[in-house]
């Protein structure tokens, strides 16, 4: 009878929290047809931006049921392949002046790397899961072959995370760890286009960052604060850059999502945007998979996040797909009971299941 009790409490918060995912989702769908049919813009990248995760998390639950560690060991696979074989998504001669598409590769690296530690997590074999930490090691190693620092240093957190992962008895504080890492990343961003840091601290970053990305970010903010209620209209940012106009390599994108959101769609869309990633966060901490697939989903996810901040990764539609399904198949409920590689079976730390 117990068992019975404490599986309708499951499915009843995953109810609750697919029905959350719903809400956001489509409220991002619905508010970029608002602030386009009010400007004139074009809100196509963001409804195919929603569709992409939404069909990726839809994947990810559906492959996460019924092979909890074939179907991210693909996605890795997939992942580190398509950095390959997709000269778009790898930093080349000719689109690495000014920015580049470095972000979109390390995003999708991080995605694998984080993927390849979930299947390590989840199988029993030993074999397999050196294997499997080897190929996230792997990412690594393709990010300095690219030539892409951001994705050795991000692959790299996401592979340390993950091993501490095992230690850790509790989720909560953990997910609560990455969401202030996120905000923290975001406010950074925010800070340098609003010149709100020390004078030194802000060239150093600027230097870091290149000054065309960072007059990028205070054309966005400028734009943003001109109609903070409803922005500009989706995809207009480059219409209306002084920067973008000025650049014959430009994107017409600010390279900062929260940025471009606030520009774009005014605060609604900021707000919808940190809806979306606290309500992954939310999915995670209900998730039925045990505690160290969930936190090292989390942390390749907020490694995502920190690179959206900062770059345009989210405006390739693999990265968004790739989002969604990591999302997904830590949020599934397999078939079978999973025991944590590496830990006792009936440990504490098997499962850490929020109380209701």
């Amino acid at each position: 009878m117990t068992s019975v009790s404490g599986s309708d409490a499951d499915g009843e918060r995953r109810n609750v929290s697919d029905a959350a995912g719903v809400a956001v989702l489509g409220a991002c769908a619905a508010w970029s047809l608002v602030s386009a049919a009010v400007h004139g813009g074009r809100p196509e990248g963001v409804l195919l931006a929603v569709l992409a995760v939404a069909a990726g998390y839809a994947m990810g639950r559906i492959c996460g049921v019924l092979l909890p560690v074939a179907a991210p060991t693909a996605a890795a696979l997939t992942g580190l392949t398509l950095t390959v074989a997709l000269p778009r998504l790898a930093p080349g001669p000719e689109i690495a002046a000014p920015l580049g598409h470095a972000g979109a590769t390390a995003a999708v690296l991080t995605l694998s790397a984080g993927a390849a530690c979930c299947a390590a997590w989840a199988t029993p074999v030993p074999s397999l899961r050196l294997a499997l930490r080897s190929a996230a090691c792997g990412a690594v190693v393709a990010g300095a072959a690219l030539g892409s620092v951001t994705a050795v240093v991000t692959c790299g957190a996401v592979l340390l995370c993950s091993l501490a992962a095992g230690r850790m008895p509790h989720r909560g504080p953990a997910l609560a760890g990455l969401a202030l890492t996120t905000a923290s990343v975001t406010g950074l961003t925010w800070a340098i286009a609003g010149n709100a840091l020390p004078k030194g601290l802000a060239s150093s970053l600027e230097d870091q960052l290149t000054p065309h990305r960072v007059n990028l970010w205070r054309d966005a903010l400028h734009l943003a604060h001109g109609d903070p209620g409803l922005g500009v209209g989706p995809g207009r940012f480059g219409e209306l850059s002084a920067t973008a106009a000025q650049s014959t390599l430009s994107d017409g994108k600010p390279h900062s999502a929260p940025l471009q959101l606030a520009a774009e769609q005014g605060v609604v869309g900021v707000l919808l945007l940190a809806a979306a990633y606290c309500w992954v966060l939310y999915a995670l901490w209900r998730a039925p998979r045990p505690t160290p697939v969930v936190l090292t989903a989390g942390a390749a996810l907020t490694a995502l996040a920190a690179l959206a901040s900062v770059g345009n990764a989210l405006s390739f539609t693999p990265v968004s797909v790739g989002a969604g399904l990591l999302a997904g198949l830590a949020t599934a409920r397999p078939l079978t009971d999973e025991p944590v590689s590496g830990l006792p079976t009936g440990s504490s730390r098997q499962r850490d299941r929020p109380a209701v």
